[in-house]
């Protein structure tokens, strides 16, 4: 078994002594998808800062396939919950930002960019700006960015928490096709119980500060919209919420 993401007994302390995680460990085999759940301020954001390439641990390895972590790499793609977008360019110049950056000609640029709107359902939009979109174009143009990089890891930091409860189930309907149809591996940070085991093959329960791994739950159900809809998922759905009490006493 391959894996993507490693965590090898990963801590960070930052400067003022806050002891954000505490030898977390865990592995992301290639192609699956891991939700991380924990109580607020127990060191998940900082957690994926740390496979993003942005901070570096304290002590201990953030390893993408096989390789330690040095700095932010082209096989991982950030997404956070402010969606990330400038607000002085269009949806198509958000979305091909990224690979102008990297030196892609303008015809290479529409060849990649335009396909993934008319997937997204945003080409009618590509010459909006970003005030002009719902909370959920706005998160599907983050996404469309992200994509258009082709990584082979995402790396979500809550990125739906900030919408209403339909467009977060339609979006994460989308995220769920997203890693089936293209292969990715996923790595997201959620505080929704519910969308970690809708999205997560597995569910990695930290403690309360500084983030200690509790549990990782095994959720091999997971990978169909009805999921949401059998008792399977309600069981889940309590074994998580157990786990992240039984981690706070």
């Amino acid at each position: 078994m391959r894996f993507m993401i490693e965590a090898e007994g990963i801590s960070k302390v930052y400067q003022d002594g806050t002891e954000a995680l505490r030898e977390v460990c865990f592995e992301v085999p290639e192609g699956e998808s891991c939700s991380i759940i924990g109580p607020s301020g127990c060191g998940k954001t900082s957690l994926l800062f740390i496979f993003s390439g942005i901070l570096k641990p304290t002590s201990g390895k953030a390893l993408i396939e096989g390789k330690e972590v040095a700095s932010p790499s082209r096989e991982v793609a950030l997404i956070l919950q402010d969606y990330g977008l400038f607000p002085w360019k269009t949806v198509y110049e958000n979305v091909s930002l990224g690979l102008e950056l990297r030196g892609y000609g303008k015809k290479e640029r529409q060849e990649i960019v335009l396909p993934l709107l008319d997937d997204l359902d945003l080409k009618d939009f590509a010459n909006h700006y970003p005030k002009q979109l719902s909370g959920g174009m706005q998160q599907r143009v983050g996404f469309a960015r992200a994509l258009a990089l082709n990584p082979e890891i995402l790396v979500m930091d809550e990125p739906l928490s900030s919408l209403d409860a339909l467009t977060r189930e339609t979006l994460q309907n989308f995220l769920l096709a997203l890693w089936k149809n293209k292969g990715l591996t996923m790595l997201l940070v959620t505080h929704n119980i519910e969308e970690a085991v809708f999205l997560g093959r597995e569910i990695i329960v930290l403690s309360p500060r500084p983030g200690r791994v509790v549990k990782i739950v095994k959720n091999h159900n997971v990978g169909e919209v009805n999921y949401r809809n059998t008792e399977d998922f309600f069981d889940k759905c309590r074994e998580v919420r157990q786990s992240i009490e039984d981690g706070a006493t």
